[in-house]
């Protein structure tokens, strides 16, 4: 499934000059995976945080290693939604 969160994700895993070639919705953020370590998710946290306007807890962060891609994606989209419902509302 391709969504504008999925694209920024993925352009953002490149930028970190990560391969992504063989992504799919079930690929493991962490270990048997993408094999993200603790810091670099962190920083791809950061980079949706600013993009969205999301917020991750560090128990959130620490999570995100045993989810996978799509899980992660989805997650930020449903955090992402009370933000835009928010902004419509005003």
């Amino acid at each position: 499934m391709s969504s504008p969160v999925r694209a920024f994700v993925v352009n953002t895993l490149e930028i970190m000059n990560l391969d992504t070639a063989d992504v799919t919705d079930d690929t493991l953020i962490g270990d048997g995976g993408l094999e993200l370590e603790s810091l670099t998710t962190a920083e791809l946290v950061m980079q949706v945080e600013e993009e969205y306007g999301v917020k991750f807890s560090d128990e959130d962060v620490e999570a995100m290693q045993t989810m996978t891609f799509g899980a992660f994606v989805a997650e930020v989209e449903q955090r992402r939604a009370p933000v835009s419902a928010e902004a419509g509302s005003v």
